[in-house]
């Protein structure tokens, strides 16, 4: 379930929540994932103290194992560059928590396990480096504006190479009725996996993503937004 921080591509004009339903190939529900975003102003100041906070979990369940993570990240509002990030994931008896630190001036990260065993290690990484939240509000506003994210290297836990290409316009069924999309393909290549995940985007200014397909060794995953 790491692959489902990569599926949503989300930019609100000031906050918004969007719930989603994870279907097995089946269509069978595996779970639910909810977006939460929001932008922070600064008590006083330009508008470049405007940054964003974003939210992101996961509640799912495999047959006798159960999945739930937390995701929470900031970024500045002027670059989208990132700020922090903080990770929480349990996967059955399993919890692990970690917290990446972005040092924008030095174009470092220090991530920080926690926990029994735990420890801090630095990492170089590129201008205005964006970790995996944060990159995917700043590719909904590039598709706003009618551009394509440039590939780019995004932060989670490990480093993942990330590059979009315009699949053009698709009808899908959301709800049973039929909606306008754009199409966007998703290559995402880790330190240990690679995969493709397919995202429909709504044709109006918002470029809500309605729809995301996850083609695994086992079928077709997806992710329907239900309100």
């Amino acid at each position: 379930m790491k692959y489902c921080i990569f599926l949503f591509l989300l930019l609100p004009a000031s906050a918004e929540t969007l719930h989603y339903v994870i279907n097995w190939p089946s269509g069978l529900s595996l779970g639910e994932a909810t977006i939460t975003l929001n932008s922070q102003a600064a008590a006083s100041g330009p508008k470049s103290a405007v940054g964003w906070s974003s939210d992101f979990e996961i509640d799912a369940s495999l047959p006798g194992f159960a999945i739930t993570d937390h995701y929470h990240s900031t970024a500045d509002g002027k670059d989208m560059c990132s700020m922090k990030l903080d990770k929480t994931v349990r996967r059955g008896a399993r919890k692990s928590e970690e917290t990446d630190t972005f040092h924008q001036d030095t174009h470092t990260v220090t991530r920080e396990t926690h926990g029994a065993g735990g420890g801090t290690s630095d990492v170089d990484v590129s201008a205005c480096a964006r970790d995996a939240l944060t990159f995917l509000e700043f590719a909904r506003t590039e598709l706003a504006e009618g551009r394509l994210a440039p590939r780019q290297s995004v932060i989670l836990g490990g480093i993942y190479d990330v590059r979009l290409d315009g699949m053009g316009a698709q009808t899908v069924k959301l709800g049973g009725k039929p909606v306008d999309t754009d199409k966007v393909q998703a290559s995402i290549k880790g330190p240990a996996s690679s995969f493709t995940v397919e995202i429909f985007f709504t044709r109006d200014p918002a470029r809500t993503p309605v729809l995301i397909a996850i083609p695994l060794a086992l079928g077709k995953f997806t992710a329907e937004l239900i309100h």
